[in-house]
């Protein structure tokens, strides 16, 4: 009788415990997904699962990788903003490798692509991406995070620091803020517009991601703008124009001409 007693106090001790863990373990699963969606992975849905098997003849079909895979291959290969950041990312030792550091995939209608720092991976958005000059500022885009990550080890999730720094950089030097994208979104501005154009992208960049006021996005901005604008490596310069990055890519190639020949 007293083992019977012990066995169903045993019990009924249990029983909580378990209802316990159970919350525990719900509260952990909620706070994981507003995790996510506070570092932005609503917007990227296929992040983690996939409708169809990678390289299936249904993907293949009813998803538009094969189109986006193409450009890709076109922008590695031709555009001298994404060569040039493709080698200073080798010489760095972070070489990148299209089947492994690059997806594309279906996206929220906002964005375009997106750098996952948690698995180093740049996100091409297949379903918002239609013409080549667009894809190829956005693996530029991507690949100076991407290029971030390598060479400073950015706290993606716990620093807006860091992220605002990224994004002025990316603004800065992939093209977005060049004249012809400018004058194509009826943006106009003389006295430094660029500028004005690198920190409301940048702005943008950072809300769309994560879950902050604007005022506190703008102070943050504002925090690191100065620094981080003027910081243009890899390129050296502001490339402005196409031809500016064919002169970085040039440069770039030849920095250690001067030195091999003494």
């Amino acid at each position: 009788m007293a083992e019977n007693s012990a066995k169903g106090d045993e019990f009924i001790n249990k029983a909580p415990l378990q209802e316990n863990r159970e919350a525990g373990e719900q509260t952990a699963a909620a706070e994981s997904k507003q995790k996510e969606e506070d570092f932005g992975y609503s917007l990227y849905p296929e992040r983690g699962s996939s409708k169809f098997k990678q390289g299936s003849i249904g993907e293949s079909l009813f998803t538009f990788k094969h189109k986006c895979h193409i450009m890709l291959q076109v922008a590695t290969d031709t555009s001298p903003y994404a060569k040039l950041l493709l080698g200073a990312m080798k010489s760095s030792g972070c070489a990148v490798y299209k089947d492994r550091h690059f997806s594309c995939e279906d996206c929220d209608g906002t964005v375009s692509g997106g750098f996952d720092a948690a698995t180093s991976q740049i996100v091409l958005c297949q379903n918002n991406i239609h013409q080549q000059a667009h894809m190829n500022r956005v693996v530029t885009h991507e690949l100076i995070h991407a290029f971030d990550h390598c060479r400073a080890r950015v706290d993606w999730f716990s620093s807006f620091r860091h992220l605002a720094c990224s994004e002025i950089r990316a603004a800065n030097l992939s093209g977005d803020c060049s004249f012809v994208n400018e004058i194509s979104r009826f943006n106009f501005g003389l006295k430094e517009h660029h500028q004005a154009c690198v920190r409301g992208r940048a702005l943008r960049s950072i809300l769309a991601v994560r879950k902050v006021s604007r005022e506190e996005a703008e102070l943050v901005v504002d925090e690191v703008f100065d620094s981080c604008f003027h910081d243009h490596a890899p390129f050296g310069r502001i490339p402005h124009s196409k031809k500016d990055a064919k002169f970085a890519y040039r440069d770039y190639e030849n920095r250690d001409r001067y030195y091999t020949n003494l």
